[in-house]
């Protein structure tokens, strides 16, 4: 089964191919169109220039994903083809599926990938797949890749997934008829936009998480003495450390008995921290190493928690967040504590792509679960279901 998978949910345009076989899922082509670099500047992502890009791109994304020339159907005056037979121009491809994101998200930005892929659904009569755009995220831990072998079969399963990015910090649990079940959320920031907030503390730019995490890392380079974490516990005593002049940020909610995640206190315990330090500039990359392993050491803890009240045989790690490297070793050290299975997606599945979106495509696609393309809508505020 061929699916073509198209990802507008935020500032990534994104098309791919996947085949599936199976529980074989294999990534055809993978095409991301990103607006980081016009974003940057207003250290957020502005939903009224992120539609404007989806506009521009969305074609030109899908014709590379289809492996067409995408100017090859556009008049040369430039102007949109009213002819009869514009409809030729562009022919029907060989595949079984069109999947899309139609929420949660910008609602500016999944009109645009909504609305072009009712029109290709209609234009080359191929049924649509409405994928949620965290299930996609999920999914990228079965799409085939030599360091992560996808799960197959349902044999590792129930699994607990860390799903984590700029908009969403969840936990949920995938159990052996690969149903979702939400188990926890965050109840305020999500773990992307407290870096996002953090780093803009710090006068860091914007996105936060990657700038945060290679100054965290440098800093643990350069000063090996700091205290480092391992099976989510510091290896110095945190009284101690702070006594010692330490930088200290709490790890909010760890201890409380419900897997729900708040980030937006982590934010206000640095604020607070670097308005009493006079010297904070010339610390900052203190801050940010002692940051970071404040969101790893929340967000793994809580992970082991479920793992073990749920009885699970997989952890899983999904999102944007995923990219983090800390994050992503101090998982793989608590699955491996814990005697179990580990998924975690390549680093260019992570981030918002389109390979993801057919991969959860793909599993509806099998049910015959397909939405009409005249009843296919976006939502701004989907659940996982």
């Amino acid at each position: 089964m061929i699916i073509l998978g198209i990802e507008t949910s935020c500032d990534e345009t994104a098309a791919s191919v996947i085949e599936g076989k199976g529980a074989n899922l294999r990534v055809l082509f993978n095409v991301v169109s990103s607006q980081i670099e016009i974003h940057k500047k207003y250290n957020g992502v502005v939903p009224e220039i992120a539609a404007r890009e989806h506009i521009l791109n969305i074609m030109p994304v899908i014709n590379e994903a289809l492996g067409r020339n995408a100017i090859s159907c556009v008049p040369e005056s430039g102007e949109i083809m009213a002819r009869k037979n514009a409809k030729y121009c562009v022919p029907t491809p060989a595949i079984d599926a069109i999947a899309v994101t139609v929420g949660p998200g910008l609602i500016t930005s999944l009109l645009v990938g909504v609305e072009t892929a009712r029109t290709l659904s209609y234009a080359w009569k191929i049924p649509l797949v409405a994928v949620n755009h965290i299930e996609g995220h999920i999914r990228a831990n079965f799409i085939n890749h030599p360091q992560t072998p996808p799960l197959k079969g349902g044999g590792k399963l129930p699994a607990i997934i860390l799903t984590v990015s700029g908009g969403h910090t969840m936990l949920v649990l995938l159990d052996k008829k690969n149903k979702f079940k939400i188990i926890g959320e965050t109840r305020d920031d999500a773990a992307g936009e407290a870096f996002d907030k953090a780093a803009k503390l710090l006068n860091l730019g914007y996105p936060g998480g990657p700038i945060i995490s290679k100054v965290a890392a440098e800093f643990l380079q350069n000063h090996p003495q700091t205290p480092h974490w391992k099976g989510g516990a510091p290896t110095t005593p945190r009284p101690l450390l702070e006594k010692e002049g330490g930088i200290v940020l709490p790890r909010p909610m760890l201890n409380d008995k419900n897997f729900d995640f708040s980030f937006s206190g982590l934010k206000t315990a640095l604020l607070y921290k670097i308005q009493k330090d006079e010297n904070w500039k010339n610390r900052v990359p203190e801050y940010c190493y002692e940051f970071e392993r404040a969101v790893v050491e929340t967000l793994v803890g809580k992970t082991v928690k479920a793992a073990n009240k749920y009885g699970v045989k997989t952890m899983m790690l999904a999102g944007g967040v995923s990219a983090n490297l800390a994050l992503r070793e101090e998982f793989q050290n608590a699955a491996a504590k814990l005697g179990l299975a580990c998924q975690i997606p390549p680093q260019e599945y992570t981030t918002d792509n389109a390979a993801m979106i057919a991969a959860a495509g793909y599993f509806h696609a099998k049910k015959k679960d397909f939405t009409p393309w005249q009843k296919l809508k976006a939502d701004s505020n989907l659940e996982l279901k």
